[in-house]
């Protein structure tokens, strides 16, 4: 499959065989383990819910439509914390704080999206900025952040912090989704223990995972939508009720933000409230993930990069401005919820409530049980395609890197299944002093995985004009390069430094608060370090970073050097001629409408 030397194509359907070309080469293996995965059986064919044999020559099948991309992009990451813990950080610093923190890091993860869609949009792959940091900067990055965040999100740390672990800021300070699907059911039903509810909630789920990644796609779709409608009513309703729109219920309307209360706690509450918006935005890069099975990256990456956008905009900065327009810093009911994970005191909760609607805390414990579903969902999918880009790399044992003949992971799965419930575990025995320290390993993991993605950027735009390539090849370019992700890199260091000035200010002092706040800087370094060392004096390899005229460009690239610009191209000829069809279209059935009437008139 080549393009002519004119640069036309030949191939009316060029585009789609470009994809089709590609779609078994989304994780290839280097080749020395390539050459031997033929020689081996596979164990894992041996239970019956493989559904067939699973080893190194299958390969993940790229199932995901792009609207199941899109909703994942807007919400399928979103959990508990946007309802139990959003009030939280008003309650600490004001609601300006709190609105000016969530658009803080809102901007910097945006720039994140931006930089790190470029890639994935022409090298979609499972391991996403794992493989390009390996690709493009040195094995030694690409390593430390694929187990980086395979340990993130296979320990499933997504519960909302709460005001006092915010005050003890131990890094990005979150408990499972599992213990948070417990206190959610439990609210029905409190005679079950944790455990059970735990059961009950990954059973399910797990075999969902076995199935196909379009069933993953699929119930992802809907479970975000829930929440996508629930947060769209919660604005809705809230706005109203604030302006006094609701009979017998009047508003407060802008008394929230004046004299003086729109910040409260001054640059010491306010570094504080990055805690709860590191929570919330955390996973939005999953999209890149997810891009690896997607059946036409190219277009559905880009769709998914502007509804970021949306998701940001409406998700986070329009619901924390509801809240505080709605109910006081100071309000019992938020010093309750920033104390409490009861889904009773949630502020989505009260606004509702004091708007008069009565059945609020079980529409609301309903639409938290979809939220924890789908980020346990989406903790399944990262976790296990991350480590199986990290066995298709070399990174890790290579057991991990077979596939069944449905494109599952199942090593890997499970792998990420044990690692979990693990975890889960010590948060119901041993008082929780095991995951306490697992928590503050991995915390901070998601900054520094962020921050590194504009590092990787950088190192590929540089290898990419080094080698002479055209960038109207790329599928999705980023807007004013190189200012992205330079801005990703200053800001991720600003961030940084506040996470322990905060830590550093809270009275008491307390140097455990410091240490827990950037212990997973350690892990971090020490990964790093190890994997080099291992390099320069295991392997015998001299040069650390990948040369600049020796990254590959081509290695599962949705098309290859040169073939882009006229792909892109025609598609977009393409769209204009169908638009102005549609166009034609419509303008003749409003002129056929308008003879009809005046000829019965």
């Amino acid at each position: 499959m080549t393009g002519t030397p004119s640069g036309e194509l030949k191939d009316p359907h060029l585009e789609d065989a470009v994809l089709s070309s590609k779609a078994n080469d989304t994780n290839s293996p280097p080749e020395y383990l390539e050459a031997e995965a033929t020689k081996r059986t596979s164990m894992w064919s041996k239970l019956s819910f493989s559904g067939a044999n699973a080893n190194e020559s299958n390969e993940t099948q790229r199932g995901m439509q792009s609207r199941h991309l899109t909703m994942i992009a807007i919400g399928g990451t979103i959990g508990t914390g946007i309802f139990l813990s959003a009030g939280s950080a008003i309650a600490l610093a004001g609601p300006g704080s709190a609105l000016l923190s969530y658009f803080v890091v809102g901007v910097f993860v945006y720039t994140v999206v931006i930089t790190l869609g470029e890639m994935s949009s022409m090298f979609p792959v499972s391991g996403a900025f794992a493989v390009f940091g390996t690709r493009f900067v040195s094995p030694a990055l690409g390593f430390t952040l694929g187990w980086n965040y395979w340990l993130q999100w296979s320990l499933s740390i997504r519960k909302a912090p709460t005001s006092t672990q915010a005050i003890r800021p131990l890094s990005i300070f979150v408990a499972s989704e599992l213990t948070a699907a417990a206190v959610i059911l439990g609210y029905w039903s409190p005679l079950l223990q944790p455990w059970h509810w735990a059961i009950i909630i990954i059973v399910p789920i797990f075999f969902l995972q076995l199935i196909h990644v379009r069933v993953y796609g699929e119930s992802e779709y809907w479970l975000s939508m829930i929440k996508v409608v629930m947060i769209i009513l919660f604005i809705i309703v809230g706005l109203i009720y604030d302006w006094g729109g609701i009979k017998h219920h009047p508003g407060p309307g802008l008394s929230n933000f004046h004299d003086g209360q729109a910040f409260i706690g001054g640059f010491s509450a306010f570094a504080q409230t990055f805690v709860f918006a590191f929570y919330s935005f955390g996973g939005i890069e999953l999209v890149a993930i997810a891009a690896g099975e997607s059946a036409k990256p190219y277009k559905s990456v880009p769709k998914a990069i502007k509804a970021t956008f949306f998701r940001i905009v409406i998700f986070y900065i329009l619901t924390i401005l509801t809240i505080g327009l709605c109910i006081n810093h100071g309000d019992d009911s938020l010093l309750t919820a920033a104390s409490d994970s009861d889904v009773a005191a949630s502020p989505i909760t009260v606004v509702f409530k004091r708007a008069g609607f009565r059945a609020a805390t079980h529409v609301v414990n309903a639409v938290l049980l979809t939220a924890v579903l789908s980020a346990t969902n989406s903790c399944f999918f990262a976790s296990s395609r991350m480590l199986l880009s990290l066995a298709r790399s070399g990174h890790a044992p290579r057991i991990f890197g077979r596939v069944n003949k449905r494109g599952v992971p199942v090593p890997a799965l499970l792998m990420s299944l044990t690692l979990s419930c693990l975890t889960f575990l010590t948060t119901i025995w041993g008082e929780g002093v095991v995951f306490l320290w697992l928590l503050n390993v991995t915390g901070i993991s998601a900054l520094l995985v962020w921050t590194s993605i504009g590092v990787i950027s950088l190192r590929f735009r540089e290898a990419y004009k080094a080698q002479g390539l055209d960038l109207a090849d790329l599928p999705y370019r980023q807007p004013l390069y190189p200012l992205l992700p330079v801005g990703v890199i200053v800001l991720g260091a600003l961030m940084f430094i506040a996470q322990g000035y905060a830590a550093v200010r809270q009275q008491p002092f307390d140097p455990k608060n410091v240490v827990a706040t950037y212990i997973g800087v350690a892990l971090y370094i020490i990964l790093y370090a190890g994997y080099s060392a291992y390099e320069r004096f295991y392997i015998g390899k001299k040069q650390h970073f990948v040369g600049k005229l020796n990254v590959d460009f081509e290695t599962s690239a949705v098309w290859k050097p040169g073939e882009g610009a006229a792909i892109l191209e025609r598609g977009r000829k393409e769209r204009g001629h169908r638009l102005l069809s549609d166009s034609r279209s419509m303008k003749k059935r409003w002129y056929d409408t308008w003879v009809a009437f005046r000829r019965h008139a």
